[in-house]
């Protein structure tokens, strides 16, 4: 397989993934909101692997590396099909998404505590 071939398809992989997470992140205060509360924990859980992912690679996803080895590219979006824009803000936009939807899903759990 040619190096562009590899690229091309940790590029799509790393874009299902991040849709994945990106989806899951989006999708806890509707779960909150509609009372599906331990679903919106279970998503919270689930995206917080992957934080614990990048945390343990100095905030880089571990497929930005291996897509680096086909490439001598380095735009914010060389490993992933994202616009520019969103792939070099990505981690402000969905991780300020994260922390309101983890805020607003105990407000919630506290709220149907009471």
């Amino acid at each position: 397989m040619e190096p562009e071939s590899k690229l091309r398809a940790i590029k799509a992989i790393h874009t299902l993934v991040w849709a994945v997470f990106a989806g899951a992140i989006v999708a806890i205060p509707f779960y909150a909101a509609a009372g599906s509360v331990q679903v919106a924990w279970a998503l919270i859980g689930f995206v917080f692997l992957e934080v614990a992912v990048l945390l343990a690679n100095r905030m880089m996803c571990p497929l930005t590396a291996v897509a680096g080895r086909y490439t001598s590219e380095r735009q914010d979006n060389f490993d992933i099909y994202l616009p520019l824009w969103l792939a070099r803000h990505n981690k402000e936009v969905f991780g300020g998404l994260y922390v309101a939807g983890i805020v607003y899903t105990i407000w919630v759990s506290v709220q149907a505590a009471t």
